[in-house]
């Protein structure tokens, strides 16, 4: 392996959870709900998936249904997806629904997995080419800055930026390109098996990771150093 591209949600960095991220933004609006209620209205968001990176739908409305197919090719797009399905959950006030958004691009609402520094580190230390390859409607190198692990990446490869989502072997391809490498060169890793698997069409070596809570998943990306040779 020459270089190894890994995707950002659920597998280098897990999402806050639902709970912490509604709190976070009530607690910034200086709003206060009982205990029963804020738990509830949390629920609530995350059957409607509307924090990204967090739960899917357990069903998308018909009038979202295009936006949501959509949502990873435009930033206007995942915006508007992800608010619109949040505002099927009663909020106090209706600047919430795009605070919640806000928030969840911020690096507070992001933990990197505890193995992410070490496995990172390691793989530039033996020269290989890193890259991210997402699926998102906003640049997430600000929350790679923030925790440390920015120096480690050579490219970013964003689906808003090009229009196009994995499973699309293009994507990869351009991953491949900025990177300088052929693409049976490259080592995938997600926790995707349909998006991150599109890697193989293209040539890739592809491994999977759960994506589980941090503390559930201490050392889930280790076995990508011995995989990378």
């Amino acid at each position: 392996m020459a270089a190894v591209l890994f995707d950002f949600s659920g597998t280098l960095f897990r999402i806050e959870s639902t709970e912490s991220w509604l709190r976070g933004v009530l607690a910034e609006a200086g709003i206060t709900l009982p205990e029963s209620e804020l738990n509830a209205t949390a629920q609530a968001l995350a059957a409607a998936g509307a924090q990204p990176g967090g739960p899917v739908p357990r069903q998308v409305p018909e009038h979202l249904a295009e936006l949501w197919e959509t949502r990873d090719q435009s930033a206007d797009h995942h915006r508007a997806a992800y608010t619109g399905l949040s505002r099927q959950v009663p909020l106090p006030d209706p600047a919430l629904y795009d605070a919640l958004y806000e928030r969840h691009r911020t690096p507070d609402a992001w933990t990197p997995y505890p193995d992410a520094f070490d496995v990172l580190s390691a793989l530039w230390d033996r020269g290989l080419k890193i890259g991210v390859v997402s699926n998102i409607g906003w640049d997430p190198r600000p929350v790679f800055l923030v925790h440390g692990l920015d120096s480690f990446i050579d490219t970013y490869v964003l689906s808003y930026r090009h229009g196009i989502r994995k499973p699309d072997p293009r994507l990869f391809a351009l991953a491949c390109d900025a990177l300088g490498v052929e693409p049976g060169e490259a080592l995938m890793v997600g926790d995707e098996p349909r998006a991150d698997g599109g890697a193989a069409a293209l040539g890739c070596r592809v491994h999977f990771v759960d994506p589980l809570p941090v503390h559930e998943r201490p050392d889930g990306l280790r076995p990508v150093l011995e995989l990378a040779g």
